[in-house]
């Protein structure tokens, strides 16, 4: 392996299987993009690669619930034009192209400065949402107490262990 990256020039880096946080948002993306794909392709399944922009695309303008708001949105503080509404004019485009230079500059400042105070809010949203959610999960968790000395049973699962090989063993 390590012959085959010096001739081609590769840097290898060496990352863990398993880090919780990162391994869901991937896996539910991937599933998300994978959903996609299945409503862009032709029946032959083999141009998925030629496809895969379109799927991107069509996830960064979707409107998500959770933030009120589209991921695009979100970065670059516009809504999306698609080029569909620069051939047949839409309300966005009629309006913009009424503005002169300095009316469009004055918008687009505007804009900025709304930007954080926006971010806010879709944080705040956000908070909302994972509180409606955790508190729809916790209606079937029953709360147990337990006593010193009373026996219970641990299931220990070896991808859940520590990184620490010297806290293996040690009880909970």
């Amino acid at each position: 392996m390590n012959n085959l990256c010096e001739k081609f020039h590769f840097k290898q880096y060496n990352s863990s299987m398993y880090y919780t946080a990162a391994n869901g948002l991937a896996e539910t993306f991937n599933k998300t993009l994978c959903n996609l794909l299945k409503k862009v392709m032709d029946k032959s399944k083999r141009d998925w690669h030629l496809r895969i922009g379109e799927a991107l695309w069509a996830y960064r303008i979707t409107f998500r619930t959770p933030t009120q708001a589209t991921p695009y949105t979100l970065v670059y503080s516009v809504e999306t034009v698609l080029p569909l509404e620069c051939q047949i004019p839409s309300l966005i485009i009629t309006i913009q192209e009424g503005f002169s230079e300095k009316d469009n500059v004055r918008l687009r400042l505007e804009k900025l400065e709304a930007l954080d105070e926006k971010r806010l809010e879709t944080q705040q949203r956000i908070e909302c949402y994972q509180a409606r959610l955790s508190k729809a999960f916790n209606k079937h968790v029953r709360s147990r107490s337990f006593q010193i000395g009373e026996l219970v049973l641990v299931v220990r699962r070896s991808i859940i262990l520590t990184h620490d090989r010297q806290k293996k063993f040690i009880p909970k």
